[in-house]
């Protein structure tokens, strides 16, 4: 997958920039922990699925510190089959990805987290309630394999947002990076890409609890 061009990336700071004031001035979207986001190096954003406006409010969040770069995201490919919808999400930096075991996408992603960032939903699955989801093992796999910084990410309120709104109340937030050196010394196998994905959705989940934002997991 070819890096963006200067103009891509001129786009991508443009238009964040006006989501943020449709976000922070005409709603009370917060933003923290913004200095947990390395400016370099391979980024993986490991974020709770809770709204369709994830993808908008996120990329802002992530690179408004960060001009003139990309917050790559994988993105079911039923977006991408109108024109104008595929002009747009891939402008953005998103790709398309086919349901189930998809290795086109998945050598994507690894040549991306090599040096850029991407944003990923570990779940796969969107709740509306708030309610944390078990991790998908495949994520477990890719960061095995790829070793980049994870970010967990927090969102917090999206899933009450409606459009337009006005003072809508919402909070995007990261946290440390996840540290995983005992795990990486283990067998490349399922087992231990579950312990990894697990390890992430705790991270996701305690930051949930710092926000006072946790309302529970999903049972398996």
């Amino acid at each position: 997958m070819a890096k963006a061009s200067f103009l891509q990336r001129f786009w991508v700071t443009f238009s964040i920039n006006v989501v943020g004031i449709y976000a922070s001035l005409l709603n009370r979207m917060k933003i923290k922990g913004e200095q947990h986001i390395p400016d370099a190096g391979g980024v993986l954003l490991a974020s709770n699925h809770i709204s369709a406006y994830e993808t908008i409010f996120l990329p802002w969040a992530a690179l408004r510190r960060h001009p003139l770069q990309m917050l790559w995201a994988p993105a079911k490919e039923e977006l991408f089959r109108k024109p104008f919808q595929r002009f747009i999400y891939s402008s953005w930096g998103a790709f398309p990805v086919r349901r189930g075991r998809d290795v086109k996408a998945g050598k994507v992603l690894n040549d991306l987290l090599a040096d850029q960032k991407v944003m990923l939903f570990p779940e796969g699955t969107r709740h509306k309630d708030g309610r944390l989801g078990p991790g998908n093992r495949g994520v477990g796999k890719l960061i095995f394999d790829t070793r980049p910084t994870v970010v967990p990410t927090a969102l917090i309120g999206l899933n009450h947002w409606t459009f337009p709104s006005l003072g809508a109340k919402g909070a995007i937030v990261f946290g440390p990076q996840i540290i995983f050196d005992d795990l990486f010394v283990l067998e490349d196998c399922k087992e231990t890409h579950q312990l990894i994905v697990e390890r992430v959705m705790e991270g996701i989940a305690e930051l949930l609890k710092q926000e006072g934002a946790y309302v529970g997991r999903v049972e398996k």
